[in-house]
């Protein structure tokens, strides 16, 4: 397994806190760590290296440097993509699955996640559009979390890394004990913080 963690706002300073961010994850991700951090947002990566252990390095750039990608999972068939992907005249630098998905958004936009055949949870960042796009397999199979508040979008693999984070309100959420006492089990996309929620399929933030 692999983790990711990012945020957007507009503070100054963000490489201290994402990689703070990053540290109360790097359980899941001991081979590597990097980040990528502009005026409007901080990503980290910590890596579990498996597909292309030289050059998979994340948060990865595409070919012009306008999109930048933290991905967590893996694609069953990336190959078959990467020819398709080819075909269409993308460039490939590396032989991982993370530069698929990168190619696969500049040729497919928000379609791309329905092309994917495997279990992932990525964040995608447009530094033209100044847009987040996220996504998550459709079974769930990987972790995602959000949390939005006073201007700030959190994300991550675990909520835990929420708690670095100034903007981040530790709230319980009770209304949530209910439901969880009534099946054993949490099913709701509420957590209990209350206003972290687990992605079912994507969102975008602008």
């Amino acid at each position: 397994m692999c983790g990711i963690v990012g945020f957007v706002n507009k503070d100054k300073n963000k490489l201290e806190t994402i990689k703070k961010m990053g540290d109360r994850i790097k359980h899941r991700g001991p081979d590597d760590e990097d980040y990528y951090v502009d005026e409007s947002v901080a990503l980290a990566h910590r890596r579990l290296s498996i597909i292309d252990l030289a050059s998979g390095r994340q948060p990865m750039e595409n070919e012009n440097g306008s999109l930048v990608i933290v991905f967590n999972g893996e694609v069953y068939n990336y190959k078959e993509l990467q020819k398709e992907l080819k075909s269409c005249g993308h460039k490939f630098k590396t032989n991982c699955d993370t530069e698929v998905i990168l190619h696969g958004y500049e040729e497919w936009g928000k379609e791309m996640p329905t092309h994917l055949r495997g279990m992932f949870a990525f964040a995608i960042w447009d530094k033209t559009k100044k847009s987040l796009f996220c996504a998550r397999d459709y079974f769930g199979i990987k972790p995602f979390y959000y949390y939005q508040n006073k201007g700030t979008f959190l994300f991550s693999s675990e909520i835990k890394s929420f708690l670095e984070h100034k903007d981040f309100n530790k709230v319980l959420n009770k209304e949530l004990l209910e439901p969880y006492l009534t099946f054993s089990f949490n099913p709701c996309s509420e957590t209990f913080f209350k206003g972290v929620y687990k992605l079912n399929l994507d969102i975008t933030c602008t």
